[in-house]
C-alpha cells in the first residue's frame, strides 16, 4: 500500500534507473527527485526536470536529503534544506552541462575549455561548502569565488544575470525595485571586474567617502647568483630606488651567500625572498628601479693574494645590478604567479664612483662600469600583490610559510593604522674626508658604528643591514681601496627601543686597513652624535656634518663622558666651544664625517611645538602662543600623539575657560578636520574610542556650544570665514564631544541644567537655520571674499571680528556660500548624537525646520543644488529616517525639494538616489507596518513628475541616438534605469485605494487623459527602448508584472471616461499599442526558455501574456461602435499578437479579427481593407521570423482550437458573407504555407538555392493568387538581391525584368518606393532597363540584352535624345562584338526530384530541372545538393518513386543529368552561322529536356545484342524556360517515347556521315603539309572501327534475311541504312583523297595504313549491294570534290552532333593507327570495354541489366570521353549503386552499341574493373598519351587544334591548367558545362571549328556544294532527336 512520505521528500539519483517496470520513472544519475509516496522498497514521485511525469523507482537508487515542505498535500512543494548557494550551484551546473556540449558542436572550443575549467572549480567549491569544515571567513570567501564563477559562466553562455546581496540570491518580493536594479548593476559590475580588483571606497561615519588606497606589495625572490669568479662570501642587497628623486625609498633586503653561491644559512634554501610592503599608487607611478648591490667579504683585492693575509676579512664592493620596474610592472600586474627575470651584475671601474654606480648603469654611462663577459648575474622572481596585509596573508599563505622577509618603506605609508607602533632610525653613512697622515698612499678606511646608552653600555642588536638577516651589535662599513675621501652612501636601520632612545648616542670609529702581511686595522679617529637633544626632540631628518676626533689604537672609550662633553658638530652648542688643548681627544680640523638620519617613529617627535604643548604647564605664560602654533605641527606627529594632545587641550580648557576657550575650540576643530584627510582617516576610530572611554571634560559642552553658536551668528559679518568653515566641517565630532560632555555632566549632577542645555541646542539650531537662510535671499546672496590678514578679536574677548570687505553676487551665480555648503555636508552626521539626548520626534522637528530653511528655489546655482540634495540624501540614509514617526515628519519637506528639482530637470542623478533610498526604506517598513500614508504622499507629490521626467529623459536619449552627438550625463542608460526603477517601485507600492484616490483627484477628463497618455507612453518606451539588458530577466519579469497590474487598475477609468460620446481615439490607440507591445515582449516568450525556468516564471507570475490578452479583449468588447476607428490600423498589431505561440492568447484574439471583418462588411459591404492589411502585415511579420507551423491552422478549415472562443472559420460560416470569408481564409492559409517556408529558409543557415526557391514560390503566389502588386514587386527585388549575392547575374536580370514589364513608357509620377526615389514612370523604366542590360552583360547573355538596347534606342530616338541613343547603340555594338569574341561556358542541366514530407512545401514531391554553375559536373552538383539537404538520402535509381516514399517523413533526392532540347531550331539549321552564336541557342531559352535509357525488348541475342536494344527517351517540359528568374524550374509534364534498334542505327550512321562530310569540307582547301591531325584521327577512327567489325554488326543485325523477313514494315528504313553505309564509303574515299593531298611526307606510313584498312573495310562490306565497286579514292588519284558535292546543309541533328561529341572520340579512332598498336587489341584490354562517357565495364550486358540512370560526366578526366561513353563517378556520393555481375565481351560488341549518343552519363554508374575496383580516372589519359605521344607546347598559336590536343598536362581536373590549354578537352558530353573555347564540344568532322575558335574566323563549306538529300523525315529536322551512340568509333586498342 502506498503511504505518503513525511520526511523523505527530496533525493538525488545515485544510479541510473531505466524505468523498465510498469509505471517506472526513468531517471539519470544526478537528477533530483521529489518523493510523494513509498511502498515496500519503492518510492513514487517525479523528477524536478519533468515535474508533470510521475512514476515509481527503487529506494536504493536515491540518496535522501533533508528538505523543507510547504503547502503539504496534493500540491506540496519541497526544497532541500541546504545552503541556497549549494542549491544554486547544483541547478546551474545542470543547466550548463547541456549548453557546454553545444559549445563543442558549434566549434567554440576556447569557451568550451574555459567553461570546463570553471565547472570543475565549481564542483570543488561546492564540495568544500558541503564538507562543513569551513570557518565563517572561509565560507564567505568560498561563496565569493562561487558567485564570480557563476556570473562569469552565465554571462558567457547568454543566461540570465542573477541579482545577489552578499553572495546570496535575493527575493524580488522582499526588496524594492530600486534596490533590485542596483543589485543587477552591482552583479553586472562584479562579473566585469571578476578578474581585477578596484580601489575600495569606504564611507566614514559622516557619510563622506574615505578613499582608502589599496596598498601594493612586491614579492622579490632570489633564485640564484651565477658568478664564477668571486669565490668568496657575498652579501647581496636589494632595495627600491626612485631615479627622479635620486634616493632609495625602501629598506634593504639582504641575502648572505657562501663562496659556492648557496645561502650561508642552510635553512634558507628556497627561502631567499622579501616582501616590499606598503607601496602606494603614487609609488607605482614613480620611476622605480630594483637596485641590487653585491658586497664581497674577503681579501682587499680579489685577484691579488699578496694584498693582506687570508684570515683578515674586509667588506669590499663588487658589483651592481638594476631592473626597471616600469618595464616589468605591466607584466607582473596581470599575473597571479611569480615571473623570473635575469639581472646582469656590472662591476665598477673606479671605486670612487661606487656610490653612484646604480645611476651610471641606469643612465648607461658605460665608461664608468664594466659589463660581465658572459650572461652571469642574478636570477630573481617578482610578483605583485595587492590589498591590506592581513588580506594578502590570508590569500597567499604559501608565501608567508617560506619565511618571507618583511621590508618596509623608509618613512610612513600613506595610511597610518592605529596601533602601528614603530621606532626606526635610518642612518646613512654619506662620506668622509680624512688626512693622508704622512703616508705615501691613501688609506683604506673602515667605519665601525656603535649605539651606546647613557651609561656607556653598547646596545645589542641595534644594527640591521637589511631584512632577512638578524640584527648586529655593531656595523662595519665596506672599505674603498686607497681612498681618503670615501663616499659610501650606505644605509643602515637602527631599531632602538623607545626606552633606550633618550641618552643614547652613536659612535663612529675610523680604522685604516693595512694590506701588509699583518693586515691589522689601525684606529685613527672617531666621531659621535647623541640621538636626542636636550629639549626632548630627536635628531632631525637631515644631513649632519660631524667632527672627527683623533685617537690611536691604544685609546679606550671606557669613559664616554670624556668625549660627550665635546661638540659633535658645528651646530652643537651644548658642549664648550673652546675646548682646552690638554684634553684627551683633539679635534682634527681637516677631517669630517657626513651622515644623514631619518626617523620613522610613532612615539618620538622631532617637533618642538608639539613638545611644548604636551608640557604646557612648564610654561603657562606661553599657552596662547603654544595653542596658536599647533597648526604648524605635521599631521603625522599629531595623530601619533592624538590622545595626549586631546587630554592636554581639555585640561587647558578646564584651567581657564574664558581665556583659552576659543583657542582650544579652534585647535579641536583643526584636529577634527585633520582626521578627514584620507591619510589619517583610519584614526577616526581612535578619536571615537577616546570620546567614549577617555574623554572626561564634563563641563566642556557649554564652551563648545557657545563657541559654535558664536561663529554661526557672525557668519554674515565676518570677512575671513576660514575658521567658521572649519567649524562647520567639524560639526559631527563637535556634537560628539558636546553630547558626551553633557552625558558626563548629567551623570555627575543627576541631570541638572537639563532645560538650559535643551534651550542652548534650540538656539544653536536657530543659528544653523540663519546660516542656511543666507542663501535663500531671492535678490542677492552674500559671499565673502578672503582678505589679507587683519586684526581679529577672538569671541572670548567679547567682540566679533570686524568685517573688512564683502561683495554681493546675483542669485544666478554658480557659486554657493562655502559656509552653507560646509554646514549642509556635516549636518546629517549629528542626528545620531542628538538621538542620545532627544526623542525621535524632537530630532525630526529640528531636522524638518532646518531642511525647511534651505532655499526652495533651484536657481541658487548648481553647486548649491548638489550640496543641498546631498544633505537630503544623507538625511534619508540616516537612522533617523528609518523611524516611521520621524519619516512622516520629514517626508513632505524631502519630497518638496525633489519635486522642485524634477520639475526643472536639475540634478537628476542625485534625486534618483534619494528616491531609491526612500523606496527601499518604505518597502522594508511595509513588510512590518502599514506605509499607506507615506505612499499616498509620494503618489501625490511624485507620480506625475516622475512620468514627466522619464518622458523627457527618454526623448533626449532617442534624440542623441539619432544625432550621435556629445553624450549628456543626464541622458545615459544609468539615469533612465534609475528613474524607471523609482517609478516601478512607486507603482508596486500602490494599492487599489491609492489608484482610486489618484483617479478621483483629477479635476477634468483632460487631466486624466494627459496622465493616461503619459503613463502608457512611458510603459511603451520601457518595452521598445530595452531599458534593461537582455539578461536581466528577473528585472524584466517584475517590470512586466507591475505594468500589467497597473493596466488592470487603469483600464476601468479608460472605459468609464472615454467611450461612447466621450470617445478619444488617441488614448485608446495608446492603450492598444501598449497591450500589443507588452504581449510581444521577448522576455515573456516562455516557449524559448528551459522547462525548469518556465515553471518558475509560471509559478511566480503566471503567463502574463494571457492576462494582458484577456484585458485587451475585454477593452475591445467595450468599444462598441467605435471599433471601426481601429480598422485597418490595428490589424497589423493584433496580428502580431496572434503570432505569439500561445494557444490561449490566439484563441482570445481570433474573435477580434472576425469583429473587424464584420464591422467593415457592415460599413462598406466588403472587408477589402481588412484583407489587404492582413496580408501585408502577415507578410512582414512572418518575414521577420515570427509565427510557427501551428499558426496556419488558425486560419485552416481543420482547425480545432481549444478555449472559450470558436475558430475564425467557424464564426465566418455563420455570417452572410460566408463565401468571401472562406475564400479569404483559404487564400491566407496558402500564403502562410509559403511565408513559413520563406521564413524558415531566411532564418536558418540555409543555402542561396533554398532561399531563392522560397522567394520565387512566394513571388508567384502574390502575382497569380492574391494579386498584390506591391508585395510582388518587393519580392522581385529581394529575389534580385539574392541572385546578385550568389553572382547569378542572368537570373538577377530576369527578376528585374518582371518589374520592368509592369511599367509603361509614360510620364505618370511614381512615389518613392524601396530604394527608388520619387520619379516619373518613364525614368524608372529607363533606369531599370539600363540595370537589366548591365546584369545581362555581367552574365554574358548579350543576346537577351540586345532587344532591350533596341527598346531603349527606340525611346531615345523618339525623344531625339541622340547622346543617349549614341551611347546605347555603341553598347549594342559592343554586345555583338562580345558574342563573337568572348568565351562563354555552356552549363550542364540536372533533373532533381525532392520526395518525402520533410521537404519544404515549395519542393515537396516535385521535380525540377536545374541549370548548373560554370564548370559544375554531376558529382559536384550532387554533393552541393546533399550539402544543402544534409538529412536527404540519394536515391539509387532513376525510376519514379512510389507512394510510400512520397508520403514518408524523410527526404529523398533523385538527381541525374538531362540534355536541353533547343527551341530555336532555325538558327541551328543555318549553315553560315558561327558556332559561337549557335552554342548560345542550344542551351538558352530551353523549355524541354530529355534523357535516354537503354533497355532490351524481347529475347536478347547473345551474339549480336543490338538487335533487341531499344532506347527509352523521356522528355521533360518545364513551367518556365531556362535561364529565368531562378536557376531551376518545376517540371510541368513529361513525355516518353521508345526508339527501335534500326532507327537508332540509322541515326548513328547518318550523324557520323554528316560529321565526316563537315570535317573533310573544312580541310579540302588547306595547304599541303599543314597540320591535319584531326582529319587523320577522324578517318582512322571510322576506318579502323569498321575494319574491326564495327559497322558489320549493323549488317549482321539488320541486313539478315531473317530480320528482313520478320520486319517487312522496316524495308524503307533498312534501305536507308544501306544507303547511308554506302555513302559513308564514298565519304571516306573522298576523305582519304584530301588526306593524300595534305599529308606530310613523314606521315605517309600512316596514310598507307589507312588505305590498307579502307580496303579491308570495303571488302568486309562487299556483300552489300552497291558496295562492290570501290571509289577511286583508294588509289589516291581522284579528287574529292565530286564526292563532297553531296554535302548538305547541316541538319539540326548535325548541330546536335557538333556540340555533343568530344574530341576523345578521335583518340579512340587513332588508337589503331598502326599495326603495332592494332596488335595490342586483344591482349591489352581483355574483357574491358569503355562505355559512354568513359565508363569502363567488363560486359555490355551489364548496361542492359542495370537500373538505367542517365547522368552527366564526372569531374575527372572522363570529362573528355566520347559521347557514347557512360560517365564514371566515384562511389563517394551517397546512394551510388554498384554494377551487376561480370560478363564476357569483346571489342566488336562496343562498336554496335545501340543509339544513345544523347543519353547523358550517370553518377550512379562508376568505373569498375575486373576485380570490382573503381577504374582510375587516368585510364583514358594514359591511353591518350600512349596513342599520341609527346608533342609541341600548346601555347604555340600556329599549332592546329589537334596539335594542341596532344600537349595535355598531367592532371585533367578542372582546376588545373587544362582549362586554358585544352578548352575542349574538358568538355563533357551529355553534361551542361561548356569549356571556355569553344563553348561546346564539336563533332569530328567539324573539328576545324576548334581552330576557328582560337583564331576568331569561320571556315564554311564551299558555296558550290549542293544540298544533301537527307535520309530522315522532315519531322526530325523540326524536332531534333538525340544523337545515339556511334558504333563506328572505338576507343579500345
Amino acid at each position: 500500500m502506498w503511504i505518503p512520505t513525511e520526511d523523505e521528500k527530496i533525493g538525488v539519483v545515485i544510479c541510473t534507473f531505466r524505468g523498465t517496470v510498469t509505471h517506472g520513472l526513468a531517471l539519470e544519475i544526478g537528477e533530483t527527485v521529489q518523493i510523494l509516496e513509498k511502498c515496500e522498497g519503492w518510492y513514487r514521485g517525479c523528477s524536478t526536470r519533468k515535474p508533470t511525469v510521475k512514476g515509481i523507482f527503487p529506494m536504493s537508487y536515491v540518496h535522501l536529503k533533508k528538505a523543507v515542505v510547504t503547502n503539504r498535500g496534493q500540491y506540496e512543494t519541497a526544497s532541500p534544506l541546504e545552503d541556497p548557494m549549494v542549491t544554486e550551484v547544483t541547478s546551474t551546473l545542470q543547466e550548463w552541462a547541456l549548453l557546454w556540449k553545444q559549445l563543442y558542436v558549434k566549434h567554440k572550443v576556447d569557451l568550451f575549455y574555459k567553461l570546463r575549467h570553471v565547472m570543475n572549480e565549481l564542483f570543488d567549491l561546492r564540495r568544500q561548502m558541503l564538507s562543513g569544515h569551513l570557518t565563517q571567513d572561509q565560507i564567505k570567501d568560498v561563496k565569493r569565488h562561487i558567485t564570480v564563477r557563476l556570473d562569469w559562466g552565465n554571462e558567457h553562455l547568454g543566461l540570465d544575470l542573477v541579482p545577489r546581496k552578499e553572495f546570496e540570491t535575493v527575493d524580488a518580493d522582499q526588496i524594492s525595485v530600486s534596490d533590485l536594479y542596483k543589485m543587477h548593476l552591482s552583479s553586472r559590475h562584479s562579473v566585469q571586474q571578476s578578474t581585477s580588483q578596484g580601489d575600495s571606497i569606504r564611507r566614514g561615519p559622516a557619510g563622506e567617502p574615505g578613499r582608502i588606497p589599496v596598498p601594493h606589495h612586491l614579492l622579490v625572490s632570489l633564485k640564484s647568483f651565477t658568478y664564477n669568479s668571486i669565490g668568496e662570501d657575498t652579501d647581496i642587497f636589494f632595495c627600491l630606488y626612485d631615479l627622479r628623486e635620486g634616493k632609495q625609498i625602501s629598506e634593504k633586503f639582504m641575502v648572505r651567500l657562501n663562496k659556492n653561491g648557496g645561502p650561508k644559512n642552510p635553512e634558507k634554501v628556497d627561502r631567499l625572498c622579501a616582501l616590499f610592503t606598503d607601496l602606494s599608487n603614487k609609488d607605482m607611478k614613480r620611476d622605480l628601479y630594483i637596485v641590487s648591490q653585491v658586497i664581497r667579504t674577503g681579501r682587499m683585492l680579489l685577484n691579488d693574494s699578496k694584498k693582506g693575509p687570508a684570515h683578515i676579512q674586509y667588506r669590499r664592493p663588487y658589483g651592481c645590478a638594476v631592473l626597471s620596474m616600469s618595464d616589468v610592472l605591466q607584466t607582473i600586474a596581470d599575473l597571479k604567479e611569480e615571473k623570473d627575470f635575469v639581472l646582469k651584475v656590472y662591476t665598477c671601474n673606479n671605486e670612487n664612483e661606487w656610490y653612484q654606480i646604480h645611476e651610471n648603469i641606469i643612465r648607461k654611462t658605460s665608461t664608468k662600469y664594466t659589463a660581465p663577459s658572459a650572461n652571469y648575474g642574478l636570477v630573481i622572481s617578482l610578483q605583485l600583490l595587492r590589498g591590506e596585509m592581513e588580506q594578502v596573508w590570508r590569500e597567499n599563505p604559501m608565501i608567508f610559510n617560506r619565511g618571507v622577509a618583511m621590508t618596509r618603506k623608509l618613512g610612513f605609508p600613506d595610511v597610518i593604522m592605529p596601533g602601528d607602533v614603530r621606532n626606526d632610525l635610518y642612518l646613512t653613512l654619506e662620506k668622509g674626508d680624512f688626512e693622508r697622515g704622512g703616508k705615501s698612499v691613501q688609506k683604506n678606511i673602515e667605519v665601525t658604528v656603535y649605539v651606546l646608552y647613557a651609561d656607556g653600555e653598547v646596545l645589542k642588536d641595534c644594527f640591521s643591514l637589511g631584512s632577512g638577516e638578524p640584527s648586529l651589535s655593531e656595523h662595519r662599513s665596506f672599505v674603498l681601496y686607497h681612498n681618503n675621501s670615501p663616499r659610501w652612501s650606505e644605509l643602515v636601520k637602527l631599531p632602538i627601543p623607545i626606552d633606550r632612545f633618550r641618552g643614547s648616542h652613536l659612535r663612529f670609529e675610523f680604522r685604516h686597513c693595512s694590506t701588509k702581511d699583518k693586515g691589522e686595522k689601525k684606529l685613527f679617529g672617531f666621531s659621535f652624535t647623541p640621538l636626542m637633544r636636550e629639549d626632548g626632540t630627536t635628531l632631525s631628518d637631515e644631513s649632519h656634518e660631524l667632527y672627527v676626533y683623533k685617537c690611536d689604537e691604544n685609546t679606550t672609550f671606557s669613559n664616554h663622558a670624556l668625549y660627550l662633553g665635546l661638540p659633535c658638530c658645528k651646530d652643537d652648542f651644548t658642549g664648550c666651544t673652546n675646548v682646552p688643548s690638554g684634553l684627551v681627544f683633539q679635534r682634527s680640523n681637516k677631517e669630517t664625517l657626513w651622515i644623514s638620519t631619518q626617523l620613522s617613529s610613532t612615539k618620538l617627535t622631532q617637533n618642538v611645538d608639539l613638545l611644548a604643548l604636551l608640557k604646557w604647564k612648564a610654561h603657562p605664560d606661553r599657552v596662547m602662543d603654544i595653542l596658536g602654533r599647533l597648526r604648524h605641527v605635521s599631521g603625522e606627529e599629531i595623530v601619533k600623539f592624538l590622545q595626549d594632545i586631546l587630554d592636554t587641550l581639555f585640561s587647558i580648557l578646564d584651567d581657564n575657560t574664558d581665556k583659552y576657550g576659543p583657542l582650544v575650540f579652534q585647535s579641536l576643530v583643526f584636529i577634527i578636520n585633520l582626521l578627514r584627510d584620507s591619510k589619517y582617516y583610519h584614526f577616526r576610530p581612535v578619536m571615537d574610542t577616546y570620546i567614549q572611554k577617555h574623554f572626561a571634560g564634563a563641563l566642556a559642552y557649554k564652551e563648545l556650544v557657545r563657541c559654535l553658536k558664536w561663529y554661526m551668528d557672525r557668519s554674515a559679518e565676518v570677512v575671513r570665514q576660514d575658521h567658521i568653515q572649519e567649524s562647520m566641517r567639524a560639526l559631527e565630532y563637535l556634537f560628539k564631544f558636546i553630547v558626551q560632555s553633557r552625558l558626563l555632566y548629567s551623570r555627575a549632577t543627576c541631570g541638572m541644567e537639563e532645560e538650559q542645555f535643551r534651550a542652548s541646542i534650540q538656539e544653536l539650531f536657530l543659528s544653523i537655520r540663519f546660516v542656511l537662510s543666507l542663501d535663500s535671499r531671492s535678490s542677492e546672496t552674500l559671499i565673502f571674499t578672503q582678505t589679507p590678514q587683519g586684526p581679529q578679536v577672538s569671541p572670548g574677548q567679547g567682540q566679533p571680528p570686524v568685517p573688512i570687505s564683502c561683495t554681493a553676487w546675483s542669485s544666478n551665480a554658480p557659486r554657493p556660500s562655502p559656509l552653507s555648503a560646509a554646514l549642509l555636508n556635516s549636518f546629517p552626521a549629528i542626528f545620531d548624537e542628538l538621538l542620545q539626548m532627544f526623542t525621535v520626534q524632537e530630532v525630526a522637528e529640528f531636522v524638518r525646520g532646518t531642511l525647511g530653511s534651505m532655499p526652495s528655489t533651484v536657481h541658487i546655482g548648481q553647486s548649491m543644488d548638489v550640496v543641498k540634495l546631498q544633505s537630503i540624501a544623507r538625511t534619508v540614509d540616516s537612522r533617523l529616517f528609518s523611524f516611521p514617526e520621524s519619516r512622516r515628519t520629514l517626508l513632505p519637506v524631502v519630497l518638496h525639494h525633489i519635486h522642485l528639482h524634477l520639475r526643472q530637470q536639475k540634478e537628476l542623478l542625485i534625486c534618483s538616489g534619494i528616491l531609491a533610498s526612500i523606496f527601499s526604506i518604505i518597502k522594508t517598513s511595509s513588510l512590518e507596518t502599514s506605509v499607506h500614508e507615506e505612499v499616498e504622499m509620494m503618489v501625490e507629490s511624485l507620480l506625475d513628475v516622475l512620468l514627466q521626467t522619464l518622458l523627457a529623459i527618454m526623448s533626449r536619449s532617442q534624440a542623441q541616438e539619432a544625432v550621435r552627438g556629445q553624450r549628456c550625463p543626464q541622458c545615459t542608460a544609468e539615469i533612465t534605469g534609475e528613474y524607471v526603477s523609482c517609478l516601478l517601485s512607486l507603482l508596486r507600492q500602490m494599492s487599489d485605494v491609492h489608484f482610486q484616490h489618484l483617479l478621483d483627484n483629477f479635476q477634468s477628463k483632460e487631466e486624466l487623459k494627459e496622465f493616461l497618455l503619459k503613463i502608457f507612453c512611458v510603459f511603451r518606451n520601457l518595452m521598445k527602448l530595452s531599458i534593461f539588458p537582455r539578461d536581466w530577466n528577473v528585472m524584466r519579469l517584475l517590470t512586466s508584472n507591475i505594468i500589467v497590474t497597473t493596466a488592470q487598475y487603469l483600464s476601468p477609468a479608460l472605459h468609464k471616461n472615454f467611450t461612447e460620446a466621450d470617445f478619444d481615439f488617441k488614448v485608446w490607440n495608446s492603450y492598444f499599442s501598449l497591450a500589443v507591445l507588452y504581449i510581444n515582449q521577448p522576455s515573456l516568450q516562455l516557449e524559448a526558455i528551459t522547462p525548469a525556468k518556465r515553471k518558475k516564471v509560471l509559478d511566480k507570475y503566471g503567463d502574463m501574456r494571457v492576462m494582458m490578452a484577456y484585458e485587451l479583449f475585454s477593452m475591445w468588447q467595450n468599444l462598441g461602435e467605435n471599433k471601426i476607428h481601429f480598422i485597418p490600423g490595428m490589424i497589423g498589431p493584433f496580428l502580431g499578437v496572434t503570432l505569439v505561440p500561445q494557444t490561449e492568447v490566439r484563441n482570445v484574439m481570433i474573435p477580434i479579427f472576425h469583429d473587424m471583418m464584420d464591422w467593415e462588411q457592415r460599413k462598406n459591404g466588403n472587408f477589402k481593407q481588412v484583407e489587404a492589411e492582413l496580408i501585408d502585415k502577415l507578410d512582414s511579420l512572418v518575414s521577420e521570423g515570427k509565427g510557427d507551423e501551428n499558426y496556419r491552422e488558425l486560419f485552416s478549415l481543420l482547425t480545432q482550437l481549444f478555449g472559450p472562443y470558436p475558430s475564425l472559420l467557424e464564426k465566418i460560416e455563420q455570417e452572410t458573407w460566408r463565401e468571401t470569408g472562406i475564400s479569404f481564409v483559404t487564400s491566407v492559409t496558402r500564403l502562410m504555407e509559403r511565408l513559413l517556408d520563406y521564413r524558415d529558409c531566411m532564418k536558418g543557415d540555409e543555402t542561396e538555392n533554398k532561399k531563392i526557391g522560397c522567394t520565387v514560390n512566394l513571388l508567384n503566389f502574390y502575382k497569380s493568387e492574391i494579386n498584390k502588386e506591391e508585395m510582388y514587386i518587393r519580392y522581385i527585388h529581394k529575389l534580385c538581391d539574392m541572385h546578385l549575392q550568389a553572382d547569378n547575374y542572368t537570373e538577377a536580370a530576369f527578376s528585374l525584368l518582371l518589374y520592368w514589364e509592369l511599367l509603361h513608357w509614360e510620364d505618370r509620377p511614381l512615389r518613392e518606393f524601396l530604394h527608388y526615389p520619387a520619379q516619373s514612370e518613364w525614368h524608372r523604366k529607363e533606369g531599370l532597363c539600363r540595370k537589366v542590360i548591365h546584369y545581362f552583360n555581367k552574365g554574358k547573355c548579350w543576346e537577351y540584352g540586345v532587344p532591350l538596347c533596341r527598346e531603349l534606342a527606340f525611346q531615345y530616338e523618339s525623344l531625339y535624345d541622340y547622346q543617349s541613343l549614341s551611347w546605347i547603340r555603341k553598347m549594342e555594338a559592343a554586345y555583338y562584338d562580345n558574342i563573337m569574341e568572348q568565351q562563354r561556358m555552356e552549363p550542364e542541366f540536372f533533373r532533381v526530384g525532392f520526395y518525402g514530407r520533410k521537404f519544404p512545401f515549395f519542393l515537396r514531391n516535385k521535380e525540377f530541372v536545374c541549370r548548373g554553375h560554370d564548370y559544375e559536373r554531376l558529382e559536384a552538383f550532387q554533393q552541393r545538393m546533399l550539402g544543402e539537404f544534409p538529412q536527404a538520402i540519394a536515391m539509387q535509381h532513376p525510376n519514379q518513386p512510389d507512394e510510400a516514399i512520397l508520403q514518408c517523413d524523410a527526404q529523398y533526392l533523385q538527381i541525374y543529368a538531362v540534355t536541353p532540347v533547343p527551341e530555336n531550331v532555325n538558327v541551328l539549321q543555318m549553315d553560315r552561322v558561327p558556332d559561337r552564336i549557335k552554342s548560345f541557342y542550344r542551351v538558352n531559352n530551353v523549355l524541354r529536356f530529355r534523357y535516354d535509357r537503354p533497355f532490351h525488348k524481347g529475347s536478347k541475342d547473345r551474339e549480336n545484342e543490338f538487335k533487341s536494344l531499344w532506347i527509352e527517351r523521356t522528355t521533360l517540359f518545364l513551367t518556365h524556360p531556362l535561364p529565368g528568374i531562378s536557376r531551376w524550374f518545376e517540371v510541368e509534364k513529361r513525355e516518353l517515347v521508345e526508339v527501335s534498334p534500326l532507327e537508332n542505327a540509322i541515326y548513328v550512321v547518318e550523324n557520323k556521315n554528316h560529321e565526316l562530310r563537315t570535317l573533310i569540307s573544312q580541310y579540302q582547301h588547306k595547304q599541303p603539309h599543314g597540320n591535319i591531325n584531326l582529319l587523320s584521327m577522324c578517318l582512322n577512327g571510322v576506318i579502323d572501327a569498321a575494319v574491326n567489325g564495327g559497322i558489320a554488326r549493323y549488317q549482321e543485325a539488320f541486313f539478315d534475311n531473317e530480320y528482313i523477313g520478320s520486319h517487312a514494315e522496316d524495308t524503307e528504313k533498312i534501305t536507308a541504312l544501306k544507303d547511308l553505309m554506302q555513302e559513308q564509303v564514298h565519304i571516306l574515299g573522298a576523305g582519304l583523297a584530301v588526306h593524300d593531298k595534305l599529308v606530310h611526307p613523314e606521315m605517309r606510313p600512316l596514310h598507307k595504313k589507312l588505305i590498307d584498312q579502307f580496303q579491308v573495310m570495303r571488302s568486309s562490306l562487299y556483300g552489300l549491294p552497291g558496295l562492290d565497286k570501290l571509289s577511286p579514292a583508294c588509289s589516291g588519284t581522284s579528287t574529292p570534290r565530286g564526292i563532297l558535292a553531296s554535302h548538305s546543309p547541316m541538319s539540326p541533328d548535325s548541330f546536335k552532333l557538333m556540340h555533343r561529341h568530344s574530341p576523345l572520340n578521335l583518340l579512340g579512332s587513332i588508337r589503331h593507327s598502326s599495326s603495332s598498336l592494332s596488335s595490342h587489341t586483344s591482349s591489352e584490354t581483355g574483357n574491358l570495354v569503355i562505355l559512354t562517357d568513359g565508363m569502363v565495364m567488363e560486359q555490355p550486358e551489364d548496361i542492359y541489366r542495370m537500373q538505367p540512370s542517365p547522368s552527366s560526366s564526372s569531374l575527372s578526366s572522363t570529362h573528355s570521353a566520347p559521347s557514347q561513353m557512360m560517365n564514371s563517378t566515384h562511389n563517394s556520393i551517397r546512394g551510388s549503386p554498384s554494377l551487376p555481375e561480370k560478363y564476357r565481351h569483346n571489342r566488336e560488341m562496343l562498336m554496335l552499341l545501340p543509339p544513345h549518343r544523347e543519353r547523358p552519363s550517370s553518377a550512379m554508374y562508376p568505373n569498375i574493373t575486373d576485380n570490382g575496383q573503381i577504374q582510375p580516372t587516368n585510364f583514358q589519359r594514359a591511353l591518350f598519351h600512349q596513342v599520341i605521344g609527346p608533342c609541341k607546347p600548346c601555347s604555340d598559336p600556329n599549332l592546329s587544334v589537334a596539335e594542341k590536343v596532344l600537349t595535355t598536362p598531367s592532371s585533367w581536373s578542372l582546376d588545373s591548367g587544362t582549362r586554358e590549354a585544352l578548352p575542349f578537352l574538358s568538355a563533357p558530353v551529355g553534361s551542361g558545362m561548356a569549356p571556355p573555347v569553344p563553348p561546346r564540344s564539336l563533332p569530328h568532322d567539324t573539328l576545324s571549328m576548334h581552330f576557328d575558335a582560337f583564331h576568331h574566323q569561320i571556315t564554311t563549306s564551299p558555296s558550290s556544294l549542293p544540298p544533301h538529300e537527307g535520309t530522315l523525315e522532315p519531322g526530325i529536322l523540326l524536332t531534333p532527336e538525340p544523337d545515339p551512340p556511334d558504333p563506328l568509333n572505338l576507343i579500345l586498342p
